[in-house]
């Protein structure tokens, strides 16, 4: 990576703390940016993101410990997110929100939190999967720019931005004509430069950071592609939840999985773990996926 790459992802990491960071316009009123690299819609995860954050500014001494949210409209990248938080309730150990998230006078995105004093009680998990090492693995900006010289001028720009977000895909799908795999897929991640010790900070770019790679997982065994022009894709819903503290600033391997695809759905489901092992998050989400061509078909088939 060149210097100037460096220097471009490093800033990119203040954008996203400086996107995650929203301004206060009354009592439960906020309002979010998105970034000037936004391109047809803002990104699903930032919204999740600054929702979150939204509801966390009015909240003291507790932790997220799960949110539940819809995408209702695409966000316009062009003007500010207004986001409306609803004190539901506050109770000895647990605080509920509610988030909408408006443009243009409508809603676009709500998102209902949950948030828990700390405590200790009993404690299992599901073991990590056994994969390859984040240093063993070459990152997505390597995959993407050899992709990249392939492509229109304008897909190329867009696909090839600087991300706060560092990716190392365990097994990753080509971009160009790929051909079907198992619903299954692996990827390390990690921000790009450190952000602090701050836990919101934190589950803030994990929920941002939680959209990025999950719905591919549902389009891998029909051997399609976005580059292609020909798919249609978006979030419909999400969901998180948030098992023990983590740092954002260490690889974290998101294991990810679909399990079913019907009626132009796709649903999948991730974990999220710490190189130790730890399962800190897990994630489910439905999307939309319609292909507009002939789909090479189910992998094995």
């Amino acid at each position: 990576m060149t210097e100037a790459s460096r220097e471009a992802d490093d800033t990119s990491v203040e954008d996203l703390i400086e996107l995650l960071d929203l301004e206060r316009i009354e009592e439960n009123l906020y309002r979010g940016h998105s970034p000037d690299v936004s391109w047809q819609r803002v990104f699903g995860g930032q919204v999740i993101g600054q929702a979150l954050m939204a509801a966390y500014r009015t909240v003291e001494g507790r932790h997220c410990h799960s949110l539940h949210a819809y995408f209702i409209r695409p966000g316009d990248p062009k003007v500010p997110i207004v986001y409306e938080v609803d004190r539901s309730r506050d109770g000895k150990s647990f605080t509920t929100r509610r988030v909408v998230a408006i443009q243009h006078g409508k809603q676009i995105f709500n998102l209902a939190a949950s948030f828990q004093v700390p405590e200790t009680g009993f404690e299992h998990q599901v073991d990590m999967p056994k994969v390859p090492m984040p240093e063993e693995l070459a990152s997505e900006r390597e995959l993407r720019k050899v992709v990249a010289e392939k492509l229109p001028p304008e897909i190329a720009k867009h696909f090839s931005r600087p991300r706060p977000i560092e990716i190392r895909p365990v097994n990753p799908q080509a971009y160009i004509d790929p051909e079907p795999l198992e619903p299954v897929q692996h990827v390390w991640f990690r921000a790009r430069k450190s952000v602090g010790d701050d836990i919101p900070l934190h589950q803030c770019i994990a929920a941002y950071a939680s959209d990025m790679t999950l719905l591919d997982t549902c389009i891998r065994p029909h051997g399609v592609s976005w580059v292609s022009g020909k798919l249609q894709s978006a979030s419909l819903d999400h969901a998180m939840w948030f098992h023990a503290p983590f740092s954002t600033e260490d690889w974290l391997l998101y294991t990810q999985d679909s399990p079913s695809a019907s009626g132009a759905r796709g649903f999948n489901r991730g974990s999220i773990y710490t190189r130790e092992g730890k399962l800190v998050a897990s994630v489910a989400q439905e999307g939309l996926i319609r292909y507009h061509g002939t789909p090479k078909g189910k992998a094995g088939a």
